[in-house]
């Protein structure tokens, strides 16, 4: 009994590597792929766009709070001790306020990014589906530097992926 089951096992090792063996795999930089896509000069465009208006009321904010904090000190001895705590307590807002901002422009950034970069990877990865199928590759391995890639000598698929994008 002993002696089929080892014989059982040493034939489903074999027909699984045999199975294995004719099994098509390919690979592809997706991120490689991802940053040539038309849409992503237009999503980069609309990024800076975005992060350079957020920039420029930040830089706003903080010149009004330069000149009114420059302004306190130079009347500052001139003031009571109590108008002084009010406008250091005004200053301290402002701060607070700057920051609270840059905060929420980075989220707003992070999320606008995240919606600009879904469809367009969500396309290159039908892309790829739709390349490797009509190819008729099993596999696709990730070739991207850090994805766990150590060797890809197969076929390449990022040339037809970009013919079946249109670029």
């Amino acid at each position: 009994m002993r002696k089929i089951k080892i014989l059982l096992l040493i034939l489903c090792v074999t027909i699984s590597f045999a199975v294995n063996s004719q099994s098509k795999v390919a690979h592809i930089n997706s991120t490689e792929l991802v940053s040539s896509m038309p849409e992503m000069n237009e999503a980069k465009a609309e990024l800076e766009k975005l992060a350079k208006t957020y920039e420029n009321d930040i830089q706003t904010m903080a010149a009004e709070l330069q000149s009114k904090v420059k302004q306190y000190d130079t009347e500052a001895s001139a003031q009571t001790d109590e108008e002084n705590a009010r406008r250091l307590q005004e200053v301290q807002g402002m701060e607070q306020s700057i920051r609270q901002y840059q905060n929420q422009a980075q989220q707003e950034l992070q999320k606008k990014e995240f919606d600009l970069l879904k469809p367009i990877t969500e396309k290159a990865q039908a892309a790829i589906v739709k390349v490797a199928k009509a190819q008729g590759f099993d596999y696709v391995l990730d070739s991207t530097q850090g994805q766990g890639v150590i060797l890809a000598d197969g076929k390449n698929l990022i040339e037809d992926v970009k013919r079946e994008l249109g670029f």
